[in-house]
């Protein structure tokens, strides 16, 4: 990032990844309180990782299914279909997906860019924690 010193960045990671262990709690939180089993919950919490495959096809594909299963949206409108339809199943896979998406967030996993998997929205990806020296910036930085 042009002109922001190196500690601004170290205190913007550490407030994404509070912002993403807070998602991943209260989404847990809530799954605890509408009464989900959690033999599916861990059946399920890491399932959207499976998107990784999709890299076999090359980086682009890769990053489509890896995103449309770790940005909020898509179970943000599963747990409103659950809630219309009056689906738990549906409120309850939308919290365990909510809690995958927060728990990554918190360990500095990012949006996926199709120039390459380490390419994230978050910077480049080398996978210290999010709070560590060392990250690189944004890949267009």
């Amino acid at each position: 990032m042009v002109g922001a010193p190196d500690s601004a960045l170290d205190w913007t990671r550490v407030l994404l990844a509070m912002e993403g262990a807070a998602l991943s709690g209260v989404a847990i939180f809530a799954y605890s309180r509408i009464g989900g089993g959690w033999m599916l919950f861990a059946a399920l919490f890491f399932a959207p990782d499976l998107s990784i495959f999709f890299y076999l096809g090359g980086p682009r594909l890769g990053a489509v299914a890896y995103n449309c299963l770790h940005v909020t949206f898509v179970p943000l409108v599963l747990a409103v279909l659950g809630f219309i339809s009056s689906k738990p199943l549906l409120i309850q896979i939308a919290l365990i997906q909510i809690a995958h998406i927060g728990f990554d967030r918190a360990l500095g996993f990012g949006l996926k860019y199709p120039t390459g998997f380490r390419d994230t929205h978050l910077g480049r990806a080398d996978y210290p924690l999010p709070w560590r020296r060392g990250s690189a910036p944004h890949p267009g930085a």
